[in-house]
């Protein structure tokens, strides 16, 4: 195998300089840069990251424990995360959590094992004080979509109190006075907050909250299908639908084109994250905006500020959502 020193002699440059190409090329010049990687090619020199760590004490890895591999918002925000790390030359291990205590906790446990610099959190089931004792251990790490007030500069999260008001305040200006809530997970701080803001909204307009009214799901399509189908169930009258999540919503629309109401003239329906797919919903779903591939971003700044050194940026810790109105809303006179 061909060496740094070989590469250097072939390049006309120093070992360091070949060093700073593999670890911080955006450091270096970009005519040295382009010297040093033909010379790479050309010896087909292949970096060994395991004995770069050992000498160097970074792996330049990040960890990255979500719930879940599959879904549009998950997708999306370890997007965000694994372009700001290659950019900066360090890549990304991810676990999946399953919003299992022990699995969550196994997934940082490999992930630590395996060398990684730092981690990224994406966890739901853990408790406060365990990602508190974890801080405790001076183990780098950010927390993802949870804010925890004792380590609250290690957290980016979206304010979702203020989302679900905001959604429910979108249906309260279009008129409608009569309005149920599809709930995602109780269990999970996003879900509980969500269905605050909409508590919130209502009794600022002056409405009374209706417990029967509510159904709690779990953020997936078919739960809010058939969380609709039991909210009309009920007997009780309501003219719009405010739910926890964007998948929840187009479960919801289906389960109303189903029993052949219409969406948004008998019942009006907002979601919440604004997925990619809601654009192509019929109608068009009104929703409340989460940035998801800017918190991806933010977590990856985060870690590239605290632990690798590089040009720090500041960042909002609790990042605020905005409705987006489409089609999916009717007023009513």
């Amino acid at each position: 195998m061909s060496t740094i020193k070989q590469v250097s002699e072939m390049a006309g440059v120093s070992s360091a300089t070949v060093s700073r190409v593999i670890n911080s090329p955006e450091s270096v010049r970009e005519a040295t840069r382009s010297k040093v990687t033909h010379a790479m090619k050309a010896l087909q020199y292949r970096h060994n990251g395991i004995a770069a760590s050992l000498a160097s004490s970074k792996s330049n890895t990040v960890g990255y424990v979500v719930p879940e591999l599959h879904g549009f918002f998950f997708g999306s925000m370890m997007s965000g995360t694994e372009a700001v790390l290659r950019k900066a030359n360090k890549h990304m291990y991810v676990a999946a959590g399953h919003s299992n205590v022990t699995e969550e906790q196994d997934a940082i446990d490999y992930l630590l094992a395996r060398r990684c610099d730092a981690l990224i959190l994406h966890v739901e089931a853990v408790s406060d004080e365990y990602l508190i004792a974890l801080a405790a251990q001076n183990i780098p790490f950010v927390v993802v979509n949870r804010f925890i007030k004792e380590i609250g500069e290690r957290c980016v999260a979206l304010d979702n109190e203020l989302g679900g008001l905001l959604a429910t305040q979108a249906l309260v200006q279009a008129g409608h006075e009569h309005i149920a809530y599809i709930a995602g997970s109780l269990w999970k701080a996003d879900g509980q907050a969500r269905l605050n803001g909409h508590k919130r909204a209502l009794a600022q307009a002056g409405l009374a909250y209706e417990p029967l009214l509510t159904y709690e799901g779990t953020f997936q399509a078919k739960s809010g299908l058939q969380g609709a189908k039991s909210l009309l169930e009920t007997g009780l009258p309501f003219t719009a639908v405010a739910c926890g999540n964007d998948e929840m919503a187009s479960g919801a629309i289906e389960a109303f084109r189903q029993l052949n109401l219409d969406v948004p003239n008998d019942i009006s329906v907002i979601g919440f994250d604004n997925l990619e797919f809601c654009h192509y919903l019929s109608p068009r779903l009104s929703t409340v905006n989460y940035p998801t591939q800017r918190i991806g971003e933010v977590a990856a700044q985060w870690i590239l500020n605290e632990v690798y050194q590089k040009r720090h940026i500041s960042f909002e810790h609790i990042i605020s959502p905005e409705v987006i109105l489409r089609d999916s809303i009717s007023q009513r006179v």
